[in-house]
């Protein structure tokens, strides 16, 4: 992919980073509040951070320049709009979370408002860039599953420090945290070998795993190799360091695990922005 291409996608690969951490960190937040006894300071502290990364896609997503050179469209007007209200939406239920978990809220009315109003504007995103609505589906799993990833890895690594500071908590939400990131992370994989054998994306039409050869193989490789096997094999660690109360070896796999997670994100996002291949 061209260096052209990358600089053209950086504002749409910004906004799909941000996002997916807010997305999947406030969505663990909700899980990990419903079925676990996570404390509501980590609770509330992640939420804030969502409200925060939430905001900072808002402020991308009106500057973003017109899409041309990449392999997505502009989408019209009023879907732009639609999408910058959900965020809004989405920003306000997640700021209004840390206020409700102070009072002890389950977050079952305004949980659900959030990620409704997230998944709306990745939906919008992916319907209005989208060459085709046939194409928005698969960019809409794209964009649901790298959120899930990101997010929940980073939920996860706040969740292991809030360890340090709160030694009696159970293990339980980290367990179900890591287990929650290494389940996701297998999706993602999954996902991987249907695009590729399917050829989804620019690998339309084209033999079973072409872009494993092609032009943009070496991000392909990167992709598979650095951020999906190797937080897959990371989370589980994680989740079995967890279970025998290693907090501190778990939350060390963690970092990791972010990093190579949110290097991937990049990755898929220009690759699915510059040359339209999902992987």
């Amino acid at each position: 992919m061209p260096s052209q291409t990358i600089g053209l996608a950086l504002g749409y690969i910004n906004w799909t980073v941000l996002l997916s951490l807010a997305m999947g960190s406030f969505g663990m937040v909700v899980v990990l509040r419903l079925t676990t006894d996570a404390t509501r300071g980590f609770l509330g502290f992640t939420a804030g951070c969502a409200a925060v990364l939430a905001l900072l896609t808002l402020l991308t997503d009106r500057s973003l320049a017109p899409p041309d050179g990449l392999a997505i469209v502009a989408a019209p007007a009023v879907i732009d709009t639609l999408r910058q209200a959900a965020l809004l939406v989405f920003a306000g239920a997640a700021a209004v979370s840390v206020v409700a978990l102070r009072r002890g809220s389950r977050l079952r009315g305004v949980g659900i408002i959030g990620l409704a109003a997230g998944v709306a504007a990745l939906a919008l995103a992916a319907f209005g860039w989208a060459p085709s609505a046939a194409t928005a589906v698969p960019l809409l799993l794209q964009f649901l599953v790298l959120a899930a990833a990101a997010g929940g890895s980073l939920a996860a690594l706040i969740l292991g420090h809030w360890y340090l500071v709160t030694p009696r908590l159970s293990e339980r939400p980290l367990i179900i945290a890591s287990g929650l990131l290494t389940a996701t992370i297998a999706l993602q994989v999954l996902l991987f070998l249907t695009w590729g054998a399917f050829g989804t994306g620019s690998a339309a039409g084209e033999p079973p795993f072409s872009a494993l050869a092609g032009g943009s193989a070496l991000f392909v490789w990167l992709r598979l190799i650095v951020s999906l096997i190797g937080p897959l094999i990371l989370g589980y660690m994680a989740m079995r360091t967890a279970r025998s109360r290693s907090m501190e070896s778990a939350t060390g796999l963690l970092y990791i695990a972010l990093a190579a997670v949110v290097s991937g994100t990049i990755v898929a996002a220009g690759l699915a922005y510059g040359s339209g291949l999902l992987v």
